[in-house]
């Protein structure tokens, strides 16, 4: 009998990606198909082969496998109980048309670093209201990728990133922390390359530009629940997707909830202290002198 695939699909929000899908195969077996996109792939359990361009190859956990555009590959597992994988679809706005020949030779890349990447990506694109976050890890993914494919895109050694780039990005994460920048907006506005951004910005602050975001964010929610505001309230006005959203970073970076923070919390109640013990009399030359013997009672 066969089993029913385990199969979650959607379009996210952010630039450049397509369609995300995560599934589980028991017995699919792939027949020739091609994609108008690239197809970004990591196996979390079992393993595939697929053949392209008529050559055998296999993706199993730690590779990552790039299939790119209008290329036919097929697909079958490899072990008894199946295969479990993770793919995001790629647009030319990251990869162009002139690596495909690269990624036809080099379709599968042993890299643990970028393994952990897409495997984070993933993670941010399942949550809602990440976009900036999940731009980022996009960024550093694809720059990561076209390094493996052309090594003319491999940024020179020791070319530090200009600062002063990264001062004029902060100017614009802050003048709209609430309504929010996309990477690709900071990107076209600053007239430098997304990737370029995120490793200026981090070089000189320490900080990913989303996370930036995120503590100045929760940062503004702390004094509107100060002044009272209702976290749910809160969480819209500073710009988060809802409440629960504002609660899960509140918590993260603050080590606390929103429901413990506001005008209704009190200050740690003091225990009470009894009157301060009264010192003996001092006899002469500064000697205490010793309280006398209680009277005993006759017997």
């Amino acid at each position: 009998m066969r089993k029913r695939p385990d199969v979650r699909a959607w379009s996210p929000s952010v630039g450049g990606i397509t369609e995300v899908l995560h599934a589980r195969f028991t017995d699919h077996i792939y027949p020739m198909h091609l994609h108008d996109t690239w197809a970004l792939l990591i196996v979390d359990d079992g393993a595939v082969r697929y053949d392209l361009d008529g050559r055998e190859h296999d993706a199993f956990r730690p590779v990552v496998t790039l299939l790119p555009p209008h290329v036919p590959h097929n697909g079958a597992p490899m072990t008894p109980h199946g295969f479990r994988k993770r793919v995001l679809y790629l647009d030319s706005s990251h990869l162009d048309d002139r690596l495909v020949g690269p990624a036809v030779a080099r379709p599968r890349l042993v890299d643990p670093l970028l393994w952990r990447r897409i495997d984070q990506l993933h993670d941010l694109l399942t949550e809602s209201g990440d976009d900036l976050a999940a731009e980022s890890h996009l960024a550093l993914v694809t720059e990561r990728l076209r390094a493996h494919l052309d090594r003319r895109e491999a940024p020179p050694p020791g070319a530090p990133p200009d600062p002063r780039i990264a001062h004029r990005l902060r100017d614009l994460l802050e003048e709209r922390v609430v309504e929010g920048v996309s990477l690709r907006e900071a990107s076209l506005a600053l007239h430098v390359n997304a990737t370029y951004l995120v490793r200026a910005f981090s070089r000189e602050y320490g900080i990913g530009p989303h996370q930036y975001v995120i503590s100045r964010r929760v940062d503004l929610a702390r004094r509107l629940l100060r002044d009272g505001l209702p976290a749910g309230q809160a969480a819209a006005a500073v710009g988060f997707y809802d409440q629960s959203h504002l609660n899960r970073h509140f918590k993260r970076i603050l080590g606390f909830s929103p429901g413990r923070y506001g005008p209704g919390s009190r200050p740690p109640t003091r225990p009470r202290r009894g009157p301060a013990p009264v010192p003996p009399p001092a006899g002469r030359g500064g000697r205490t002198v010793p309280p006398p013997p209680a009277a005993r009672r006759p017997a």
